[in-house]
């Protein structure tokens, strides 16, 4: 229950109009920065509402397939130029921001991923490897401005960061595929 209080703390001081301003201000920062931490709030504030409404996650979500489809929904959404876009410049869709992320995915992501199998876990991990590389691309390759309030340099080093973080998702889809990782469970005594 002690890191519930550590996601709502964070995510109070992400929504502090002070912190939200200097995270929004660079492009980067605004997807590569606040939007995370959002997630990691929600993670954080998820075992509070496991424990609240057991019930209703056992229901909606036994198999975790409908919380990691709802994670994956949220996040593409918030991928595309035009929500981040509109997230500086309408209200109603800074304040889904901040209700999206945190609590559709988030809260789902951490309910789901223990519910998963590898199988399905690789193959999420595959997809954002892959979305992360054409989403690099587009900021980098397109030949317009694709956000209204960003320069296309801000624009351009967001496509590298999607780079840069889809070569570390494969390095760790190669990790995973060539290191035994049962010598490391806990309670492998061997």
């Amino acid at each position: 229950m002690e890191q519930s209080k550590y996601g709502l703390i964070l995510f109070i001081f992400l929504a502090m109009p002070p912190v939200a301003y200097i995270l929004e201000s660079v492009m980067a920062l605004h997807m590569h920065m606040q939007m995370p931490m959002l997630v990691i709030a929600g993670l954080l504030m998820a075992r509070f509402f496991q424990i609240r409404f057991p019930q209703f996650f056992e229901n909606w979500n036994q198999n975790g397939i409908p919380g990691i489809l709802l994670f994956i929904i949220i996040i593409v959404f918030w991928m595309m130029p035009r929500t981040m876009d509109e997230a500086l410049t309408e209200l109603s869709v800074e304040i889904f921001k901040f209700i999206s992320l945190p609590f559709l995915a988030g809260v789902p992501l951490r309910d789901s991923w223990k519910k998963l199998s590898e199988k399905i876990k690789n193959g999420v991990i595959i997809l954002f490897t892959v979305l992360f590389l054409l989403m690099g691309w587009l900021y980098i390759y397109s030949p317009v401005q694709l956000c209204n309030n960003y320069l296309q340099i801000e624009q351009i080093t967001l496509g590298w960061a999607f780079i840069t973080t889809s070569i570390g998702l494969v390095v760790y889809l190669i990790y995973i595929t060539v290191v035994d990782r049962s010598k490391y469970e806990i309670g492998n005594n061997e």
